[in-house]
């Protein structure tokens, strides 16, 4: 048995067809059988509400008198791009205050025009003959614009990897905090009621599909950026008209210490055309899996510690190295099972018709990494080799002595495999001799907790540590922590002050 686009779109426009959200599926398909829900169930809603940072939108300001052509824009004294057209710009949900830094951006932009309240324009022109004005600054509410359109590149990811952190120190990242030795678990998405677990080889998701956005009914453009279901991670490029929107389903949030990001509810409305997709809606938080990855690695391939469901995810507590961690989740599933209700209703109520892709979306595409055609710089390529260093029962006069031949500033303090137990200074040795007292050896002396760094270490992460802990050389090692070199500040500031070269 098959049903057409038609027969369910007949049944909607009549009053007749039998819409269910994606999180009832399962009992059902178990109550009646495939045949059994084919035959009964016409609609499944989907729903999210999570964090999208790839989102935005296209305005239209209109003209003023005498016109401009606006070369640069502000938004509440956020930077929009204005390179489309005389009066267009494009404003991104995470662009952040050039004032105000994190603490507000393009997504709170969006929510106070949504929201009804005011918004300053400021923009500046070099002036032209068609365009004679310089620069003009107004107050606009969300009806004073022509156009407020959504278009946002990147929504509704299939399913998020979680996220942990190894390290002894707390990362603020685009998961939220991750508390130092592994000592939670942050994940988003809905589970089986994302939109795209529900339909994962994108047989009726695609361009064209009317969908639930921000609180009113958008459309798929096509596939998301960073598409990849070859990996288990698609995506969605998805537009609607910003006027029509709610605050509800389109809220500004700041991630500590990272930036701005914007909670938007996206839905999607799939029509049960036969038991293929009677099977895919049918999937359940146990089926959807995920890697926990480590994001205590600052590598763009980051090592997975384990795999777990969504459905142990969602019991506020995994198993990670033989302790159970707590979870803690960016969406919010009440919220997504809100958008998958009110779209039911759309339906139900006729306010809302289906359509199959008019431009189909690639099931099987994987996104790449970036093509680099200069290689970054390491540790290795700047680092000093020649190391002084010292052992730790050695007097410090003995210390003060190598230190005072100008060589360095910082002994590496090793043991008698070579390897770093801890790090002495010119500051540690001069007030140790000014100020007599117990302290007779280095070991008395030095810092044991020692920040290291690696020969392939990307210079970009040694400097962060540098800045990081507030110090000024990393002592290199290799995998058995033996010295290979050191690496200073002074180092530094001779490759950022010139130009690197392969």
């Amino acid at each position: 048995m098959e049903k057409s686009i038609e027969q369910i779109n007949s049944r909607i426009r009549e009053g007749n067809a039998r819409v269910v959200t994606a999180d009832e599926m399962p009992a059902l398909v178990a109550e009646l059988g495939e045949e059994g829900t084919l035959k009964e169930v016409d609609v499944v809603t989907t729903g999210t509400f999570g964090a999208m940072c790839s989102s935005g939108a296209f305005f239209n300001f209109g003209h003023a008198d005498p016109p401009i052509r606006m070369e640069r824009v502000w938004l509440n004294d956020v930077e929009a791009y204005g390179g489309i057209a005389a009066v267009d710009a494009y404003l991104g949900a995470t662009q952040q205050s050039e004032s105000r830094g994190m603490q507000y951006g393009g997504a709170h932009v969006l929510e106070d025009f949504v929201s009804g309240r005011r918004v300053e324009l400021h923009a500046v022109s070099r002036g032209t003959d068609c365009y004679p004005r310089r620069n003009v600054t107004t107050e606009l509410i969300l009806e004073d614009l022509n156009q407020a359109i959504m278009v946002n590149p990147r929504n509704a990811y299939q399913r998020y990897n979680a996220a942990t952190n190894s390290t002894d120190r707390i990362l603020y990242t685009y998961m939220g905090t991750l508390l130092p030795g592994c000592g939670n678990v942050s994940y988003s998405g809905a589970g089986t009621l994302s939109p795209l677990s529900n339909d994962p080889k994108f047989r009726v998701t695609g361009g064209g599909v009317p969908i639930f956005l921000g609180g009113t009914q958008g459309m798929i453009v096509g596939e998301g950026t960073q598409h990849s279901p070859a990996k288990g991670f698609g995506t969605l490029m998805v537009t609607g008209d910003l006027k029509q929107m709610s605050p509800r389903f389109l809220r500004a949030a700041t991630m500590h210490g990272y930036g701005v990001t914007l909670y938007i509810g996206v839905g999607v409305p799939i029509p049960v055309l036969d038991l293929d997709i009677v099977r895919a809606t049918a999937v359940r938080d146990e089926d959807i899996q995920v890697s926990v990855i480590d994001y205590g690695v600052p590598s763009r391939d980051r090592p997975a510690l384990r795999t777990v469901n969504y459905a142990e995810l969602r019991s506020g507590q995994v198993e990670l190295n033989g302790e159970q961690v707590k979870t803690s989740s960016l969406s919010s599933y009440r919220r997504a099972k809100e958008v998958a209700v009110e779209l039911k209703g759309w339906v139900e109520a006729g306010k809302m018709t289906l359509a199959l892709p008019t431009r189909p979306i690639d099931p099987l595409k994987a996104a790449r990494p970036m093509r680099e055609t200069g290689r970054s710089p390491r540790v290795q390529d700047i680092m000093d080799r020649n190391v002084v260093s010292i052992a730790e029962d050695e007097v410090i006069k003995a210390a003060a002595a190598k230190l005072l031949k100008g060589e360095t500033n910082h002994l590496v303090v090793v043991d008698k495999e070579a390897r770093v137990v801890g790090v002495v200074t010119t500051y540690d040795v001069s007030k140790a001799i000014v100020h007599p007292g117990k302290a007779k050896v280095v070991g008395d002396i030095m810092t044991r907790k020692v920040i290291t760094t690696t020969p392939d270490e990307a210079v970009d992460i040694a400097a962060q540590k540098l800045e990081r802990y507030n110090i000024s050389a990393l002592p290199v090692v290799d995998a058995a922590h033996r010295v290979q070199g050191m690496l200073t500040a002074i180092d530094l500031g001779k490759l950022f002050g010139g130009r690197w070269r392969r």
